[in-house]
């Protein structure tokens, strides 16, 4: 297991070394990537994409025979 972990640290280095020595440009990208990427799976989840078996039933079991209801009878 040490090897996997020395694989790790040696990719976590060289993506560090690499942010850390990137020209101002570079980071800009990279800070509207992020911020890109938040917007899509944090801010859009919750607008889009509510939770819906919590909302509609009250415990794990309702909502394991909903969605085998609907899997089974999906026509």
């Amino acid at each position: 297991m040490k090897n996997g972990s020395a694989i790790f640290a040696r990719v976590f280095r060289f993506y560090y070394e690499g942010f850390r020595n990137m020209s101002g440009w570079g980071r800009k990208v990279w800070i509207i990537i992020i911020i890109k990427l938040f917007i899509m799976f944090a801010i859009l989840r919750l607008i889009f994409f509510p939770d819906f078996l919590k909302k509609k039933f009250d415990n794990d079991k309702q909502r394991s025979e909903y969605v085998m209801d609907q899997l089974i009878n999906s026509r």
